[in-house]
């Protein structure tokens, strides 16, 4: 009786044994699984915060980064919300300080613009007081740098939404070309083309002198200080075409594929990502021309080694003028360029110059033996910028035009 009872209990013991095992072997099993598990969701969430993340941060930003996708799949829908709220999250912080910084910058454009405009007011009231003609060629050529930092403040504005902010009447192709002419630094390195009875339209004359100004402006800073910039007419079926060829290097294929971009109007009009400093020619030139329908490209080899910038006005931005006005700022053209206009009444008067200006006498013999240090090219041309001040002061003959809503002024 006593050998039965025995058997049974160690039968029993038997079978705890073997079940406690199999349980401790299910239940490491399990353990490590579960370990597994947290290992794989470990690493792949570092690898979501260390390389998916930053490569998403980085596309955003418009660079051509791809974006890795999960090592595994069980973590694949979950990690796909949290990069879509990320994305989310970054695209309007990024809207909210792209808009702020344009609102700033519109504003001080806007202060930068109005001052501007208070000192060639002063400039002209002081050129109408001075009869000197050194003095003169000195307030033309102060005249001359406001108009550029004019310039540079309009685009400015314009990038960040506003408008190029003054109204004309239709005026001559070779005219506006003359008005952008004048608002770059080396005006006298460019060669107009011959009077043209081709206008533009009222609503589009600033816009193209803006853009224009700034492709003038490109194309002598990227040539040698020796070439000039040559700009022809060509008539096209459908409108006109302003071509601008300089001798520079030429760009890259890079350099032409996001000029393209910026030109098109498509590229990105945040002043952040247009280089240190801001490079922000093509990306005004691309905002007028989407709001104005006109088109620009710079893909084509200028004859003279350089680029050649073709700006094309279709024929809805075109009409005629029976004679050429100057409605914006005429330029000194290089000496064998130079045409004299035939004196009238006043210019014929004693101790005039045919330019109109009080003829300088000398009163007493130079001194011979002091150096005569040659100025610069700009500086060389008084009776030149006599002519460019003719213009500058029929240019700002010009009206504001009417308020335009906050809501229409995004490009």
């Amino acid at each position: 009786m006593a050998f039965w009872v025995l058997l049974a209990i160690v039968l029993i013991a038997v079978f705890l044994l073997v079940r406690q095992h199999r349980t401790t072997r299910a239940l490491r099993s399990r353990a490590e699984a579960a370990e597994a598990a947290a290992r794989t969701v470990a690493e792949e969430e570092r690898h979501l915060v260390e390389v998916r993340l930053p490569a998403l941060a980085e596309s955003l930003d418009h660079r051509p980064v791809e974006v890795p996708g999960p090592r595994s799949p069980e973590a694949a829908e979950t990690h796909d919300r949290v990069l879509a709220l990320f994305a989310h999250s970054v695209r309007q912080a990024t809207e909210r300080g792209e808009q702020s910084a344009r609102a700033t910058l519109k504003s001080m454009m806007r202060a930068v613009q109005s001052l501007s405009n208070e000192q060639q007011v002063a400039i002209s009231a002081m050129q109408e007081r001075h009869d000197d003609p050194d003095v003169l060629a000195g307030l033309m050529r102060v005249d001359h740098m406001n108009s550029q930092l004019n310039r540079r403040a309009q685009a400015t504005a314009v990038l960040c939404g506003s408008w190029p902010g003054q109204q004309r009447s239709a005026s001559a192709l070779t005219d506006v070309v003359r008005g952008a002419t004048s608002r770059i630094r080396d005006y006298l390195r460019v060669n107009l083309p011959a009077e043209s009875d081709v206008a533009v339209v009222s609503r589009a004359v600033e816009p193209v002198v803006l853009a224009v100004a700034e492709l003038l402006d490109n194309a002598a800073r990227h040539s040698p200080p020796n070439t000039s910039v040559e700009v022809n007419f060509q008539q096209a079926h459908n409108g006109m075409v302003v071509m601008i060829d300089d001798g520079g290097v030429g760009m890259t294929v890079e350099e032409l594929n996001r000029a393209a971009r910026l030109l098109a109007g498509t590229g990105s009009n945040d002043i952040n990502r247009l280089g240190d400093p801001p490079q922000v020619g093509f990306a005004v030139i691309g905002v007028l021309a989407r709001r104005y329908g006109f088109r620009v490209s710079v893909d084509t080899r200028s004859p003279y080694g350089g680029v050649r910038a073709v700006v094309f006005l279709p024929t809805e931005l075109l009409t005629r003028v029976s004679k050429p006005t100057m409605p914006d700022n005429a330029v000194a053209l290089p000496p064998e360029q130079r045409r004299q206009p035939r004196p009238d009444a006043d210019d014929a008067a004693p101790g005039r110059t045919p330019g109109g200006l009080p003829r300088r006498r000398r009163t007493q013999p130079a001194d011979q033996g002091s150096a005569v240090v040659p100025a610069p090219a700009t500086q060389r041309v008084p009776t030149g910028l006599a002519a460019w001040k003719r213009g500058t002061d029929s240019g700002r003959a010009t009206t504001p035009p009417p308020p335009v809503a906050e809501g229409n002024t995004q490009a």
